[in-house]
């Protein structure tokens, strides 16, 4: 069920709109938008193209890979102001930036 505390941000794969993952207070969705899985090729082998959305109770694994760790997560949660343990906002401070990858997020305003 949705709640009114969602926090929203746009998935890229190489410059293309990839979908969209939510989080709220009682879990995360990642939705693949439509015109991407004409691609054939997903995000991560652990999120096969569909159109019905992934839902976990936590940030899927995918996505916490590509968190900052150690040293680097302290400096980014420092600047940022974001909590370490607020997986989706340092998700959502960091990703859209320059990542080694080919997946951004970018906070959906």
């Amino acid at each position: 069920m949705m709640n009114n505390d969602i926090s929203q941000g746009q998935v890229f794969y190489k410059d293309m709109f990839a979908g969209t993952l939510l989080k709220t207070n009682d879990e995360y969705l990642f939705t693949y938008n439509k015109d991407f899985l004409k691609n054939k090729t997903p995000i991560s082998m652990s999120l096969p193209l569909r159109e019905e959305p992934y839902h976990s109770k936590d940030l899927f694994p995918f996505f916490k890979g590509l968190l900052p760790e150690g040293w680097y997560l302290d400096i980014v949660s420092m600047s940022q102001k974001v909590d370490t343990k607020d997986y989706f906002g340092v998700l959502i401070s960091t990703s859209g930036s320059d990542t080694t990858g080919a997946v951004t997020i970018r906070r959906d305003e």
